[in-house]
């Protein structure tokens, strides 16, 4: 009887064997269809929107008069209200989702003989404040491959000495127009002045001297030519300038 059983039992024992791998591998996997393992609290967070990256130094009202057309900008931050040296950096913003990036600089300049002001007028050797269009260049010197439009004339040709005695000669071998009191569009030789001429006018950034200006913003020579390579009217360039209190607001 033993030996009779002995197959029935071996029978037996084999198939509760492959049911108990069988309920293993249900209990160790998700059934088919079901859901999977419950995600973590960080994977469930939806992820945070990219916030586009600003100018730094640029306070909210400062941000709000740039045009959102522009997508360069020369930014220069005086290191104080009646200080007449000063940074330039120029950003580009290609992708406004993305923001603002430096694009070159920083570079060292100077502006004003007495610094900075909210109300430039006639005179007052001070620099003005502001968010200004960049639209038209020129200079004495050959146009070195300017993308704005470049007014080349010997009229641009300057002599004397600056507030320190240095030579002001080559100062305007190369310029570009700040559109403060002007009409954009013209040589920057044009003396038109829409606010009226107790308003001053002739606001430049043009090659540095080694000394301040009588209110426009100054670079080294090797930097003018850079920027008039770069900036380009497609991209609206302005110019933000002022002390960093100011820019700051």
């Amino acid at each position: 009887m033993f030996l009779l059983r002995r197959p029935h039992v071996l029978l037996a024992a084999l198939f509760l064997l492959v049911i108990g791998c069988s309920a293993g591998a249900v209990q160790t996997s998700a059934p088919r269809g079901a859901a999977g393992p419950e995600p973590s609290a960080a994977a469930s967070r939806s992820a945070a929107p990219v916030r586009p990256r600003e100018i730094p130094g640029l306070g909210p009202h400062t941000r709000a008069q740039i045009p959102a057309t522009a997508r360069q900008a020369v930014v220069v931050t005086g290191q104080g209200p009646d200080v007449n040296r000063s940074t330039a950096v120029l950003y580009t913003r290609d992708d406004p989702a993305l923001g603002w990036r430096p694009e070159a600089g920083p570079w060292p300049a100077h502006n004003g003989m007495e610094g900075w002001t909210d109300l430039h007028v006639a005179d007052d050797l001070r620099s003005p404040t502001g968010v200004f269009g960049l639209t038209d260049a020129g200079g004495r010197l050959a146009d070195p491959g300017a993308l704005l439009p470049y007014d080349e004339q010997p009229r641009f040709a300057v002599s004397g000495e600056g507030f320190f005695g240095e030579p002001l000669d080559g100062s305007f071998d190369y310029v570009v127009a700040i559109n403060y009191n002007r009409i954009p569009g013209t040589t920057p030789l044009d003396r038109t002045r829409p606010l009226g001429e107790e308003r001053g006018g002739g606001i430049w950034i043009h090659v540095d001297h080694g000394g301040p200006t009588q209110g426009c913003v100054s670079l080294p020579e090797e930097r003018m030519r850079e920027l008039l390579r770069i900036l380009d009217p497609v991209k609206y360039p302005v110019i933000v300038m002022g002390d960093a209190v100011a820019l700051g607001r």
